[in-house]
Parts: structure tokens; sequence; C-alpha cells
């Protein structure tokens, strides 16, 4: 019976080494970085957040350019990572500001990403978990007023 073929170390990087890489690629991410997501990436990849349910390296391209002409000065900061296997959880930061109200104001959204990553270390499957209404829709200017009406009578009941 014939041995398996060991793998090679130097071809593939080990889970940790590939979430350092994709950790530093976010927290540094800008416009120019979008053209280079296929590095992270796999062809096939999919992508969903509470707005989003994407496959594809052009589809995920698509929503972090738009991302980049929506707000001014978004950015991810990492908080907290566990890696198992071949997938990690990440906790982040999102900061930025909206464009057409409060500019200049910072918000910031508190979020987290599980990411299942193939063999060559590339995102086969990134998925986002953050509360829409109370990370982003309250701080909206008239919707906001709304969201928190509505938390507050849900929560008095």
């Amino acid at each position: 019976m014939p041995t398996p073929a060991s793998p090679n170390p130097a071809a593939a990087p080990s889970t940790e080494e590939a979430v350092t890489r994709v950790i530093a690629f976010f927290e540094t991410l800008s416009p120019a970085d979008i053209a280079r997501m296929d590095s992270f990436y796999a062809v096939d990849a999919r992508f969903k957040d509470p707005f989003n349910n994407v496959q594809g390296v052009p589809a995920i391209q698509h929503i972090f350019g738009h991302m980049f002409v929506a707000l001014q000065q978004p950015r991810f900061v990492v908080t907290g990572r566990v890696v198992q296997g071949q997938q990690c959880f990440l906790t982040w930061d999102f900061l930025f500001a909206f464009k057409s109200f409060d500019k200049g104001v910072t918000q910031t959204v508190h979020g987290a990403s599980h990411l299942v990553l193939d063999d060559a270390g590339r995102i086969t499957l990134h998925r986002d978990y953050w509360d829409a209404a109370e990370e982003l829709y309250e701080k909206l200017p008239v919707v906001g007023g709304l969201m928190r009406w509505l938390k507050r009578r849900a929560n008095s009941q």
C-alpha cells in the first residue's frame, strides 16, 4: 500500500498564519486593495451579512468597494479571534462616518465574522454577524428615533 504524500508546509499556510494574514488585510483595507481580494478569497467564496448574500470574488469585491463609496474612512479593528481547524471566529469593531449626515462623526458597529478557509488559506465562507437594528438603524436620523421607540416598547411589555 503506498504511503500518502506528506503535505508541503511551504506550499500552504497554517490556519493560524492564514488568519493573521486575513486580519492584517482587513485592518489595513483601502479602495486600492479591493482588486487583491482574490488573494484572500476562493473563486467561489460565499459572503453573507445582514444586507448581502453573494457568491464569487467579483460580488464580494463589489460589496467592499461600495463600502468605500458610501462611507467616510471605513475601517475594521479586530478585537478577538478563535481558530479551530480550517475555520475561525473573529470579533471586530467597524468604524466609519456617514457621508450624507453627521459628517465626520465616527460611528462604531460591533460584530463578528465566521470564516472557513480552504487548504491554501483562502476564505471559502465569510459570514458576518451584527445587529443591524441596534448597530446601524438606531444611528440614522429619522429611522433611529422609531427604532429606539420600538425597542423601549418591546422591553416594557
